[in-house]
């Protein structure tokens, strides 16, 4: 007497359940993430009575101006005299570059003033003063 013999049972792994699985990660990620609000140095600007909004961003650089003297942009530290070349090469990749300064309320305005000197030197003269209201 012969036997015959089985064959061999194909284990498949389901897949009807995937989509479910792939939109609870999705919506997880989404909702545990945190989005940037702001880069730079942790600063107090000051308060102003009337202010008045930059119509777009995409044209804008932020200098970021700390009350111990420190200096960022693009979220590294400069030294107040290479603001000049870095800007500079923002200018000529940006013609429309508009300078954003932020800085403490308690910087000292001799600090600004180097700043400015430097913006001036690197052509650029588009300058705005970030604030917040009173």
């Amino acid at each position: 007497m012969e036997f015959k013999k089985k064959n061999k049972m194909k284990i498949v792994i389901p897949t009807a359940a995937m989509p479910d699985i792939i939109f609870m990660l999705i919506f997880f990620f989404m909702v545990s993430s945190v989005l940037r609000t702001h880069e730079g140095l942790n600063i107090i600007m000051p308060k102003a009575k009337q202010i008045e909004k930059l119509e777009s961003r995409v044209h804008v650089s932020y200098i970021w101006v700390s009350k111990e003297g420190l200096v960022s942009i693009d979220d590294k530290l400069y030294q107040v005299q290479s603001i000049r070349n870095v800007m500079y090469e923002k200018r000529t990749a940006d013609p429309q570059l508009i300078v954003s300064i932020r800085s403490d309320e308690l910087v000292h305005m001799d600090l600004i003033s180097k700043i400015h000197k430097e913006l001036r030197l690197a052509d650029a003269l588009a300058v705005n003063y970030s604030t917040r209201a009173i």
